[in-house]
């Protein structure tokens, strides 16, 4: 879950994703992730600012549309593990009064990639 690099292969929104610094997960770890959006698509690069291996990663995504901010937590649980991925898209400057909307289709957006994750990791 901390290797962004894997996005691509659960979350459907996730065009390419191409790691710039470091090498996998961990501290200092950057990755341009492309994402599907109106228009066609666009680019976050996501910096990681916490990893505690092996159940704790918060990354971050700016530009100049969009912030993003993702918390992903994973407990081991019986024979599995409860992942909880918590994200949180916001449009910038002054496209922000827009957020309202933004969430109900972040939501959809969501949904879609919670199915995707779940069918991977089954």
């Amino acid at each position: 879950m901390a290797d962004l690099r894997n996005f691509a292969k659960w979350d459907p929104g996730v065009l390419t994703v191409t790691q710039v610094a470091g090498d996998g997960a961990g501290l200092g770890s950057s990755f341009d992730v492309a994402v599907k959006s109106v228009g066609g698509g666009t680019v976050l690069r996501y910096e990681t600012l916490e990893y505690d291996e092996p159940g704790n990663l918060l990354v971050e995504a700016r530009n100049s549309k969009f912030t993003s901010i993702d918390r992903i937590t994973v407990v081991a649980k019986d024979e599995g593990s409860i992942i909880t991925y918590a994200a949180e898209l916001l449009l910038n400057g002054c496209l922000s009064p827009l957020n309202p909307l933004l969430g109900l289709v972040f939501n959809r957006i969501g949904d879609r990639a919670a199915a995707g994750l779940r069918r991977v990791l089954a």
